[in-house]
Parts: structure tokens; C-alpha cells; sequence
């Protein structure tokens, strides 16, 4: 293949009918093909089926300190479950609140409580300061956007490096700024680039010296043990903060929702002694527990980390192929050419590829008049503007393999296409 960019026009008008031709091939088909999300697929959902029998008619329904779960109580969760996620994430489980299914909603629940209430060590609620802000590293994950969106907080974008978010501007704007308020972390497999952390950023994360003494690092660890092929490890945020005497800094997540069910896991909330008893003081209005029965589901299946981490070993075996089709078919059709770059991740659930500048959109567009939905062009940005229009995220995971084939053929054309119809200008 002849890289785009050493062709004359003449050829790239000849590339640019046979692509043509091909893409109305793919249109005739009337496809319907949906990778849109980062959603589980069947196959991998299947694979935790006997966690429904874990329970039956005849169970004790008893926690391990006699607790019956199917009543009122325990807010911040069995112990069981509260030492599983503990043990998972190296802390202590004084350190751990067990919510519902959702870390998506237990983040946005802690904005709420910032917002209405204010963090321990604040003076005002956030919503009676005259501004907030937050740093948002981008592509970074649409939803953590959207969450600032919704409470009028401004945010402000922050470039991502191979080790990370670029912490000289973190450490700039945060020791100057008394706004600014918080950063969203995704800190091994970031979505969408599946980049893991360097021991250098998150040490210079424990590091940070905000001017607002309210400011808060929101350190989503949604893919922590989502290894694919290698295993990333991030250093501990919980403990490098202790380290540097700013434990209250740090807020953390994460959750089962693609380890077991999306709709039905368990999620869980980690910080400091302190700011786990100011958070269950708030909490304690708003609840008088999560679902206890499922998180004794999970604790009995799973057993332990160790099982968990067999468990995701099958996982992976069901998702490694879906990666593999993506990036060997970015590999033989799109690298050859010259027109994309993307990154290549050890894990998570995402790749994101970066088109010609201005192209993103057209890709997008011509994805989806052909049958097959993406995420849409400018989501993995703050108030989903892509500035240079370049960023597409690509989600393996919930097509079957051979549905998965048939999208990335047709998506390649696209590229492809967008990019000849750039350099014809």
C-alpha cells in the first residue's frame, strides 16, 4: 500500500470511488451493529450465570457477623464484602463504603454531597462558591463529563501523556487556583486510551498542594484487574496520600459492573477514616443500606481476590479476540496508509483511535448511515468538542466476533474514505 499522503490526485480520486463503491455495498446490507458502549457481551455475561444459584430457598442469609442481609442495616456494608474490596484494592476496610451496583452513581452521589454540603475540611458547599472547577483529562470518559456538566462546573482540559495526565499543568493550575476543586482519574486503562499510570504521576498526584483546601482527586480504578495481555499496576493513591500527610485528598472507586453483571454488581467507595465517617454521616440520610443480599452473592461466588482474578482470566479469554480484530485489522488496512494513529492497551475496555484532524465526525457519520453505531465524535472530550476533531473510541467488547469483523471491515472503509476526501480538501 501507498501511504495517502504520496498520492497524487489523480489517485486519490480513483481511491476515493472504489471506496465509495464499497462503502455502498456495506449500506445495502442494512446492518444494524452497536459498539457504541463499553458493554459486556453475552458470552461474557454467561460466564457468571451460577452466581444466581449461590443463594437458594435454603440459605442461612447471614453475613459473617451474624447479620441477617435481607433486613435494614449495616450502611456501609458486610464485612465480607467490605474485606473482598479491601483485600482487592489494598486498603483496610475501615477504608471502604459497599454501595449498590454502580460507581458511576456512587461519583456522582459524591458530587451531590460536595455541591449541597461541601467535603471534609471545606468551608462553603461547593454550590455556594461563586465558581468551580474541575481538570479533566482528555480523551478521558464522557460520563465524568457529563456529571460536571449537569452541576454547572467548569471544567478545563488536560492533555494526556504515555505515563499519564500531564502533571506540570496539574501542579500549575491546582497550587494557584482556589476553583478548581477536583480531577477526574481513570489510573490503569484509562478509557479511552488504556494507558496506565506511572509510579512518577501518581506520586506527583500524592504530592499536589491545591490552594483549595476542599480540593479532591476522584480516582476511578474501574479497570484495575481488567488485564488483557499483560497485567498494569498502578501505585496505591490511598497510601502514597498517607505518605505525604494528605489522606482527605483522594476519593475512590470502583466496582464489579464488568467482572460480573453491569446491572446488578456491587460498587464501592474508598477514602480516608475521615472522610468515610463524614461521608456515612451524610449517607445515613439518604439510605439505610444497599442491597446486602447481593453483595453476600458476590462475596460467596468469587470467595476472594484469588477468584476473582481466576475468574478474569476466562474473561479475558473472551475478550482478547475482540481486541485482536480490531487492532489487527487497524493494522493491515489503516497503519499502512499513514492515516490514524492509536494506542495499543494491555487491558481495559477500549481503544481510541486519533484520525486526520477533522475527520472524526465524518467517520462517525458514515458509520452509522452504513448501520454500525459509535460513541459519538468529541465524547471522550469535555462538553464533547474535540477540538481538533480527531478522537474516535472504538468498543470491542459487546458484538460477537463475527459481527465485530464485518463493523471493523466497514469502519476501516470509513477512515479511509474521510481521509481521501480530507486531502482532495
Amino acid at each position: 500500500m501507498i501511504p495517502y499522503s504520496q498520492m497524487t490526485k489523480e489517485q486519490l480520486a480513483a481511491e476515493k470511488e472504489s471506496l465509495l463503491a464499497s462503502y455502498n455495498e456495506f449500506k445495502a446490507r442494512n446492518l444494524s451493529l452497536d459498539m457504541s458502549r463499553g458493554k459486556p457481551g453475552k458470552v461474557q455475561l454467561d460466564l457468571v450465570n451460577d452466581m444466581m444459584n449461590v443463594l437458594g430457598a435454603d440459605s442461612d442469609y447471614k453475613a459473617e457477623n451474624g447479620f441477617d442481609v435481607r433486613n435494614y442495616g449495616l450502611l456501609d456494608g458486610i464485612p465480607e464484602a467490605k474485606k473482598l474490596f479491601a483485600d482487592l484494592l489494598e486498603v483496610e476496610p475501615k477504608n471502604v463504603i459497599v454501595g449498590g451496583n454502580s460507581s458511576l452513581n456512587m461519583m456522582y452521589d459524591a458530587i451531590a454531597r460536595a455541591m449541597c454540603f461541601g467535603v471534609l475540611g471545606g468551608k462553603k458547599p461547593w454550590g455556594k462558591q461563586k465558581k468551580i472547577k474541575f481538570l479533566c483529562p482528555a480523551p478521558g470518559y464522557d460520563r465524568h463529563f457529563a456529571i460536571c456538566e449537569l452541576f454547572g462546573i467548569e471544567m478545563i482540559t488536560i492533555k494526556m501523556n504515555s505515563d499519564g495526565p500531564d502533571m506540570d499543568t496539574i501542579e500549575k493550575l491546582v497550587s494557584k487556583d482556589a476553583s478548581i476543586k477536583g480531577i477526574w482519574c481513570v489510573p490503569v486503562y484509562s478509557n479511552p486510551d488504556g494507558i496506565t499510570y506511572s509510579d512518577e504521576v501518581v506520586k506527583r498526584f500524592a504530592n499536589l498542594s491545591p490552594k483549595a483546601k476542599d480540593f479532591r482527586i476522584f480516582w476511578d480504578n474501574a479497570y484495575c484487574v481488567h488485564h488483557l495481555t499483560g497485567e498494569d499496576k498502578v501505585l496505591n493513591i490511598i497510601d502514597e496520600c498517607a505518605k505525604t500527610g494528605k489522606p482527605d485528598m483522594v476519593f475512590e472507586f470502583a466496582s464489579t459492573s464488568k467482572i460480573s453483571y453491569p446491572g446488578a454488581g456491587v460498587a464501592v467507595m474508598i477514602a480516608s477514616e475521615d472522610n468515610i465517617n463524614a461521608t456515612k454521616k451524610q449517607l445515613g440520610i439518604q439510605t439505610i443500606g444497599s442491597d446486602k443480599i447481593n453483595q453476600l452473592r458476590h462475596v460467596r461466588y468469587f470467595k476472594s481476590v484469588d477468584g476473582i482474578k481466576e475468574h478474569m482470566k476466562k474473561l479475558a479469554d473472551t475478550i482478547t479476540p475482540k481486541f485482536e480484530v480490531v487492532l489487527s485489522k487497524l493494522d493491515s488496512e489503516i497503519r499502512p496508509l499513514e492515516i490514524a494513529d492509536w494506542q495499543t492497551p494491555n487491558g481495559g475496555y477500549f481503544i481510541s483511535l486519533n484520525t486526520f484532524p477533522e475527520c472524526a465526525k465524518r467517520v462517525v457519520a458514515l458509520c452509522k448511515e452504513a448501520g454500525v453505531v459509535l460513541t459519538g465524535a468529541g465524547a471522550t472530550f469535555p462538553y464533547g468538542k474535540d477540538p481538533e476533531d480527531k478522537n474516535i473510541r472504538i468498543a470491542p467488547t459487546f458484538p460477537p466476533v463475527e459481527e465485530l469483523q464485518m463493523a471493523m471491515e466497514l469502519f476501516c472503509i470509513c477512515v479511509k474514505l474521510a481521509s481521501v476526501e480530507k486531502l482532495l480538501g
